[in-house]
């Protein structure tokens, strides 16, 4: 059965799990699906996607700025000396999701991260390679069409937990490869599935 993509007051159709909301929808209009090559921001999504496990993705979404503000920009740099009491100062923050194993992986990653850095491999290069460089376009007509993991997301997924990353299940990698654009899945009907 197709799901057509539902159509809203501004006249432009969009994919159904973007809802009304409009941090939701602008969330779906500028970001998901849009290539993103800065290895921060990468960096940021992949934390960001692993959070969310769990959770529904707008509840992540409404908390960006406090984790932002939380996790220094999300700075590998500056994650990766977080000790055990500023763990313990982020377990207070009600801003974000307050889970001590996923704040405690978001370190870890921050320290892979530096480690690669330092080793000359760029984070971006990481993801993208997953995709051979270039978005991979589909256009599923309904979202019973789009998976919760790929062949590319449990491979990136092997990689980024056999370097020591935390929190990159295949599922949580397909999120983010779609949140960054190595994935673009907006529905055949969608009015951004025009960009491509």
């Amino acid at each position: 059965m197709q799901a057509d993509a539902l159509l809203h007051e501004d006249g432009l159709a969009r994919c159904p799990w973007c809802g009304t909301d409009p941090l939701y929808v602008s969330y779906h209009d500028t970001e998901w699906g849009v290539p993103e090559h800065d290895s921060r921001a990468l960096f940021e999504k992949l934390v960001l996607d692993g959070f969310q496990a769990g959770l529904a993705w707008i509840t992540i979404l409404r908390k960006r700025e406090n984790f932002r503000r939380a996790f220094d920009g999300f700075d590998p740099a500056l994650m990766a000396r977080y000790d055990a009491a500023r763990v313990d100062v982020l377990m207070q923050d009600a801003g974000i999701v307050r889970n001590r194993a996923k704040i405690e992986g978001a370190v870890i990653s921050a320290r892979i991260y530096l480690d690669l850095q330092q080793k000359g491999i760029s984070f971006a290069d990481l993801m993208w390679d997953a995709v051979d460089g270039e978005t991979q376009v589909n256009r599923p007509m309904s979202l019973s069409d789009i998976p919760a993991q790929t062949e590319a997301s449990r491979a990136l997924s092997k990689r980024l937990k056999g370097l020591g990353f935390k929190f990159c299940g295949p599922t949580i990698v397909y999120a983010a490869m779609q949140a960054c654009g190595l994935v673009d899945d907006h529905l055949a009907t969608c009015h951004c599935a025009r960009r491509n």
